[in-house]
């Protein structure tokens, strides 16, 4: 069963809002796919047509604005964490997308699809709510602002109708004395679904709060702001007793519920311990603290951005014959078939290309890792259409010629290699780190093979085969 029927890559913002006027209700703007392609995998939404934005030109700036900081939706979570603007006028927004997933992850995912997502778990979607972002929506009909507030309606439910498009987030920057931070409790340090989040924010003038922020994920079937703790905070400065008091406060507005990752009482209790952490961390002011100066982004010696594709709008159809063009390990290709597949099985069905594994099929075992125009993704998550026009290398054409890869070299030397499934994903992901990061430390390197799991858990000789292919390489 495809998980579609037809798929476009529009190259105008114009285009897109047409094919969104024209097919209605049955579309659906596609652009990381982090989110929608396991949706359509699982069954539980349908999209007969894909419209694909992630190459569409004015959808991926980061500018400031005097003091509006103004993000386009197709950044990338890597890119927010990339941005010294972003980090340094909304620094828990930089924070919130370091947490998201791993680093192929971050690649892809964009800042726009957290927030339509809307699912209560998002992680940027507290810093923007603390923030009082705006949300620019387009469509043929014309331009509507909308209070990020105002935008959710319940469990991924928002205020966007079928033939409209999210264009823009207005931010307010930070102003001078006002800070915040981010925090999340999740079950594992990387690929961890938020078990409870929160953004605070504080504006203080001579010791004195003077306005601040209390943003609460994962407690409500929305985001929710803690309104009276917030109140409480304003006034005075920021110390132990009011510190408390809006913990306990910040908790009993919570409303969460039992699932598979937490109780609702370990919840409640957490937003009490997560909102005092985060306040205490702004009075100490050390809200950066374990942020990384350098953060290992696996997107090599590039800017993180894919290029655009030239001309007008490409169609491919399940059961057509237009083809896709792609060049793959410095091979033209021109596939046909594989209109309705991912990219992972069109590498192994259609080319013949089985070194990329599929593993978990969700994004969470990183086997099936590939560069995609030099920028490390999960090719699970990519649908086939979307490498028409772009280069793809996979683990067998790492090495040159008959030369291995350094880092090749070094697994069969450390004996990094065990049962074999998941070293062509390590070895992607990890020659990437060293094109990007040629003297990783250790904890970059464990940074940049987050998402990669080795069932084996043999991760000790894998870090050991990185480091040795650093050192090689000076």
């Amino acid at each position: 069963m495809p998980l579609w029927e037809t798929y476009y890559t529009p190259t105008s913002i114009e285009e897109t809002l047409s094919l969104l006027a024209e097919h209605g209700p049955r579309a659906r703007l596609i652009a990381g796919g982090t989110d929608l392609l396991l949706e359509l995998e699982r069954g539980v939404r349908e999209a007969p047509v894909l419209i694909d934005i992630s190459r569409v030109p004015g959808l991926d700036g980061i500018a400031l604005d005097g003091e509006t900081l103004r993000l386009g939706p197709l950044v990338t979570h890597n890119r927010l964490v990339a941005s010294a603007t972003v980090r340094e006028r909304a620094f828990p927004l930089a924070q919130a997308a370091w947490r998201v997933g791993a680093p192929a992850i971050r690649n892809r995912g964009t800042l726009g699809g957290n927030l339509i997502t809307a699912s209560p778990a998002g992680d940027t979607i507290p810093p923007l709510v603390a923030a009082g972002a705006i949300l620019i929506l387009r469509s043929v009909r014309g331009e509507r602002q909308v209070p990020i507030r105002e935008f959710y309606k319940g469990v991924r439910q928002v205020d966007m109708a079928p033939d409209e498009m999210l264009t823009e987030i207005r931010v307010p920057a930070a102003a001078p004395g006002e800070r915040g931070v981010f925090m999340k409790l999740a079950l594992r340090q990387a690929l961890g679904v938020s078990v409870v989040n929160a953004a605070v924010t504080v504006r203080l003038e001579k010791g004195i709060i003077t306005r601040s922020r209390i943003a609460l994920g994962c407690v409500a079937p929305t985001v929710i702001r803690a309104c009276e703790a917030e109140g409480v905070l304003v006034g005075g400065p920021l110390t132990e007793d009011p510190i408390v008091e809006a913990s306990d406060l910040a908790a009993r507005v919570a409303v969460p519920v039992d699932d598979i990752r937490a109780g609702a009482e370990y919840r409640r209790d957490m937003v009490r311990v997560l909102v005092r952490r985060a306040l205490t961390a702004l009075a100490e002011g050390q809200e950066r603290g374990g942020f990384p100066a350098s953060p290992p982004l696996l997107w090599g010696r590039s800017d993180g951005r894919f290029p655009r594709l030239a001309g007008r709008t490409v169609r491919h159809t399940v059961g057509g014959d237009e083809p896709i063009e792609c060049t793959v390990n410095g091979q033209n290709h021109v596939v046909r078939g594989a209109n309705g597949k991912t990219l992972l099985r069109m590498l192994r069905e259609d080319l013949g290309l089985t070194g990329t594994k599929e593993g978990c099929n969700e994004g969470q075992c990183g086997a099936c890792t590939v560069w995609l125009d030099g920028i490390v993704v999960l090719s699970c998550l990519v649908p086939a259409p979307r490498a028409h026009g772009a280069q793809i290398v996979t683990v067998e054409g790492l090495a040159q010629g008959k030369e291995l890869h350094p880092l090749q070299r070094a697994f069969v030397e450390e004996g990094a290699v065990q049962c074999g499934y998941c070293t062509p994903g390590f070895l992607m992901s990890g020659a990437k780190l060293l094109e990007e990061l040629p003297n990783p430390s250790r904890e970059q390197i464990l940074h940049g093979i987050a998402g990669n799991l080795c069932r084996c858990t043999g991760y000790y000789k894998i870090v050991q085969a990185i480091e040795q292919a650093a050192a090689l390489s000076h």
